[in-house]
């Protein structure tokens, strides 16, 4: 009963999840709260279900909640501004070095690990750099996600901090694994964005040799067919027609609000030391992150604001963003202790070990960081994390694999395709400020991010990061 139970519990907040019917605080309160009820544990049991699930996650959700206060407070004094500009202007007018740039601007961008933020730098930025160049749209989203993706692997990403609430590990000591699959992720990006940068190149070499500008069809960037295109008319997939930047209208993101990127960072010296200490205490792992990250907060509202309005303003600014994503680690806590405390997830883990082929409940973990990335199209962030992460866990650990090699093959396999996924609202902003359609944008990026994701996936295996 108790397997029937737990599979209906998981399953329910993954369908509910996926279909956006309810919020993931929803879900992961709910849900599993009717599920004891109907299992026959009893208020008292399910108040130590929920005191024990709520203290495995604490300190992430602490941490998590003042780590996206304070990059959001040094994002606001423009701090990252002049590394930006250094690489659209070292960049300018060669196409390989444009694509490289984006994806080392994009990855600057991601340290305070919001995509929505990193999308409105970046698109701003770089769109009328690749209209006017006649660089497609889709090359600029799949650079800047494949980036965001490898990125998101810091303890404040989100993905990091779900999985070590998961596992009941700190996300900075689970980061520290993943610090060199990240180095090896920015090297093997910047490879395949020059090899991109080089198609790109051949690409519009070839569009302007070729008679489509009079009226003869070709394929988009997609590989689909493309109708005629009326001379001096824009094209919606490869770019606008020979002309300024901004000709192409409906993909032209000028009129969407975004970063002032000619402000200079205010008070430079002091934030950027601030910035450097704070990032080598939690390498060092001499304090608690969530201690690390209040102390940052404090002393930046100190360094960069004049008043307690000025400094309660700052914070009211980011705090539906931190509080939002504290309230979705909180509300997993209560989940995740209710579905291990009641002996729901062991019994469920049990019963599909007897079912599964032997070789298949040996490398499940495996298998399922190989489909990782597919998974991110019929998962949201939150049911991979929060519904399928627990239940291989449980069954790896149960083989003798460790927790970490577990969540280390589905981080690793799945982040990459985060910001293709559309279950990620960024992912529509992103879509919009771009002028680009999802559909395309997928077919465009999937396989490459795909083969990216799996030759991060074996180098994270060669050197020893996932467990074989």
């Amino acid at each position: 009963m108790l397997s029937i139970i737990g599979f209906a519990v998981i399953a329910s907040v993954a369908t509910l999840l996926i279909l956006g019917r309810v919020s993931p605080i929803v879900g992961l309160t709910l849900i599993p709260l009717l599920g004891a009820f109907a299992a026959g544990f009893s208020p008292a049991e399910i108040t130590e279900f929920f005191e024990s699930g709520l203290g495995s996650v604490l300190d992430v959700a602490v941490m998590l909640i003042f780590a996206i206060l304070f990059f959001g407070v040094l994002n606001d004094v423009h701090l990252f501004n002049p590394l930006i500009n250094f690489m659209l202007r070292v960049s300018r007018g060669n196409i390989v070095g444009i694509c490289v740039g984006t994806v080392l601007l994009a990855a600057v961008c991601h340290l305070d690990g919001s995509g929505a933020t990193t999308f409105l730098i970046c698109i701003p930025a770089l769109l009328p750099l690749y209209k006017r160049l006649e660089m497609s749209p889709y090359l600029l989203m799949l650079l800047i996600s494949t980036s965001i993706g490898i990125m998101n692997m810091l303890p404040w990403g989100g993905p990091v901090g779900r999985a070590a609430a998961v596992i009941g590990l700190s996300p900075i000591e689970l980061w520290h694994g993943l610090i060199p699959v990240q180095a090896i992720g920015l090297v093997l990006l910047v490879g395949m964005a020059a090899i991109l940068g080089l198609r790109e190149r051949r690409r519009i070499a070839a569009r302007r040799n070729t008679p489509h500008m009079s009226g003869v069809g070709g394929r988009g960037v997609d590989g689909t067919e493309q109708p005629p295109t009326p001379s001096g008319s824009g094209d919606a997939t490869d770019g606008p027609a020979d002309g300024p930047a901004g000709s192409a209208g409906s993909t032209d993101s000028s009129n969407t609000p975004g970063p002032d990127l000619d402000a200079s960072p205010r008070r430079p010296l002091a934030n950027y030391l601030l910035l450097a200490v704070t990032v080598g205490v939690l390498l060092t792992d001499m304090l608690p992150a969530g201690l690390v990250f209040m102390v940052a907060l404090s002393l930046a509202l100190l360094i960069n604001t004049s008043s307690v309005a000025e400094q309660m303003e700052r914070v009211r600014k980011h705090a539906p963003n931190a509080l939002g994503t504290g309230g979705i680690i909180l509300a997993a806590g209560a989940f995740l202790g209710i579905l291990e405390e009641s002996g729901m997830l062991d019994s469920l883990a049990g019963n599909m070990i007897a079912f599964l082929p032997e070789i298949l409940v040996e490398q499940l973990h495996l298998v399922i960081g190989f489909l990782g990335m597919p998974l991110e199209l019929v998962l949201s962030t939150d049911a991979y994390y929060f519904a399928l992460l627990p239940l291989v866990d449980n069954i790896a650990v149960q083989q003798g694999v460790e927790s970490t090699t577990v969540a280390y093959s589905l981080i690793i396999g799945n982040i990459i395709g985060t910001y293709i996924s559309p279950f990620n609202a960024s992912v529509w902003l992103a879509v919009g400020m771009a002028g680009v359609d999802l559909g395309k944008h997928i077919r465009y990026s999937f396989f490459w991010m795909w083969g990216f994701t799996l030759a991060l996936f074996a180098a994270s295996v060669a050197i020893g990061v996932i467990a074989i």
